[in-house]
């Protein structure tokens, strides 16, 4: 059994920051990728950030030079600092990871509960 535990959502003023974290813990033989996701009202869950194993990143278009995703491989966390936060950014942040439990089984994807980042005035 694998837990993700999102940390650092909140209310913020346009224009502000926000770090989230992410913590995986139960039973992990190893994490490949590891991303975060969100989710406005009315809209379908869309991809923020992802980072591999070896630290190469992607991120949706939107987020570019304002986002940076980080990991500590070690600890089993992935990190989003937000910075220049807009309107449009506010949604229910999702921590996702790609795990395997024991060498040689299948990776599986697991996903946190969800925090809630609003950005208004």
């Amino acid at each position: 059994h694998v837990q993700l535990v999102e940390s650092g959502g909140g209310l913020v003023q346009p224009g502000g920051s926000l770090r989230l974290s992410c913590a995986a813990s139960g039973s992990i033989f190893s994490i490949n990728a590891m991303g975060w996701y969100r989710q406005a009202p009315g809209k379908q869950r869309e991809l923020v950030a992802t980072i591999t194993r070896d630290g190469n990143t992607k991120y949706a278009d939107s987020v570019k030079g304002r986002f940076t995703i980080s990991r500590d491989n070690a600890k089993n966390t992935v990190h989003l600092q937000m910075n220049s936060l807009k309107p449009e950014d506010t949604a229910v942040y999702y921590c996702n990871a790609e795990v395997q439990w024991r060498i040689g089984v299948r990776w599986s994807d697991y996903w946190g509960q969800g925090t809630q980042v609003t950005v208004s005035s």
